[in-house]
């Protein structure tokens, strides 16, 4: 049908993307790339914001044109403990590093998502956060979990749907946040966008 909405994923999140297709979406994903480097004095959640709207935007650029009733998601992840940012691990030692500090306490994950509709190029933007406690590790954990492989391309150096669940002592808040996408926010916002209640 003419109208159908089309939803497009600006990301090349392979957790996101599950995350959407298990809640029952249909969309095309356009991978979007921009600098995710903090600004000068920028708060964690005001970074996730301005970051998850620059990937929204930065799909605009990419296609040359959308069909009338199109949604574009971004969304961007970051692990916040005791008010420093956990970004994707660098290396082996860095990740060791991220775990050794999330071991034994609580910290926060918080995700940024932004929703354009075209036409209009109307736009609704807003942050998820969940806490999330770790279990004390010890370093032959930290050694295993980080030659496993897991901990890379993945905000704080874990995948809480992955092998890391078994760190997992508490969590208070939306789970698919902690995966890459608050799932009950994007449909919140999608239907305030006008998306059809009736449709996935």
């Amino acid at each position: 049908m003419e109208n159908t909405p089309r939803l497009v994923l600006a990301s090349e999140s392979a957790r996101r993307a599950d995350l959407l297709r298990e809640a029952g979406f249909a969309f095309e994903v356009l991978p979007a790339r921009v600098d995710e480097s903090p600004l000068p004095g920028e708060k964690p959640a005001e970074m996730t914001l301005r970051l998850a709207s620059a990937k929204a935007r930065a799909a605009l650029t990419i296609a040359a044109t959308f069909a009338p009733n199109s949604y574009i998601l971004g969304a961007d992840t970051a692990v916040i403990l005791e008010g420093v940012s956990f970004g994707k691990p660098s290396s082996p030692a860095d990740a060791a590093r991220m775990l050794r500090a999330l071991s034994g306490k609580a910290h926060i994950v918080l995700t940024g998502v932004c929703v354009i509709r075209i036409p209009g190029l109307t736009e609704r933007t807003t942050v998820e956060s969940t806490s999330v406690t770790f279990a004390q590790l010890s370093d032959d954990e930290i050694d295993a979990y980080v030659s496993s492989g897991e901990p890379f391309d993945k905000a704080g150096g874990y995948a809480i749907q992955g092998r890391a669940s078994r760190f997992v002592t508490r969590i208070e808040g939306c789970y698919s946040n902690v995966v890459g996408l608050p799932i009950s926010l994007v449909w919140a916002l999608l239907r305030d966008l006008g998306w059809p209640e009736s449709m996935t």
